[in-house]
């Protein structure tokens, strides 16, 4: 559990959201509760590092709803269900929907705080790669056109005869730049450039660019 992680509960029963956090609270955690998912969703753009604890039948809205919504926003923020009815069908539909866990109330507190601390660990990791994504990125900006070319090339399987013909340079000139790439991706492969250029997209960023 890092200091920033937020666990957002969204449940319409007053009861309900006060036992949760204080339960919460009561092992550190930071909390924000919320009696509706439109409450929620007003403020969703600062849901950061954390994970939302979300009741499937709200009044006004469906949990499933709420979900759909933070999906088209982009917000990646992993959802552990509750639900007070032996909702099967729409448990799965929330799983698929990539839910960490699905919880039928009344349920342990154990059971609560261990989907929660997975749901963290999952957040984490979004976190990290969006984090790395953003470093390589960064490296990408510092390659010169024909650099970036000549990685599109290289990301596409090429070899560098190949390359050569494609960008009529000559071949030395290609491990020239290759090698220039490697050092400004701080990559220690050529499998590992590849992975940092899928990783980055190349095809639409060349195009962009």
């Amino acid at each position: 559990m890092k200091s920033e992680d937020i666990i957002w509960i969204v449940d319409d029963d007053p009861k309900v959201r006060q036992s949760l956090s204080d339960l919460l609270e009561s092992v550190g955690y930071r909390v924000r509760a919320f009696e509706s998912g439109a409450q929620m969703l007003a403020v969703a753009d600062e849901v950061g590092q954390g994970c939302v604890v979300l009741d499937v039948r709200l009044g006004g809205e469906s949990g499933l709803k709420v979900q759909a919504t933070l999906a088209e926003r982009n917000l990646d923020v992993p959802i552990v269900f509750v639900s007070g009815h032996a909702d099967v069908p729409i448990s799965v539909q929330a799983m698929k929907a990539g839910a960490i866990d699905f919880l039928q109330k009344p349920f342990r507190e154990q059971d609560l705080l261990d989907a929660i601390a997975n749901a963290l660990d999952y957040s984490c990791s979004i976190h990290s790669r969006l984090e790395f994504t953003q470093e390589l990125r960064e490296r990408y900006q510092k390659l010169t056109r024909r650099e970036r070319q000549v990685l599109r090339l290289v990301v596409s399987g090429l070899m560098n005869k190949q390359i050569a013909a494609d960008l009529g340079i000559s071949e030395v000139m290609v491990k020239v730049h290759r090698a220039s790439v490697l050092k400004k991706m701080e990559a220690d492969s050529l499998a590992e450039l590849v992975r940092f250029g899928e990783r980055l997209d190349l095809g639409a960023a060349e195009e962009a660019g």
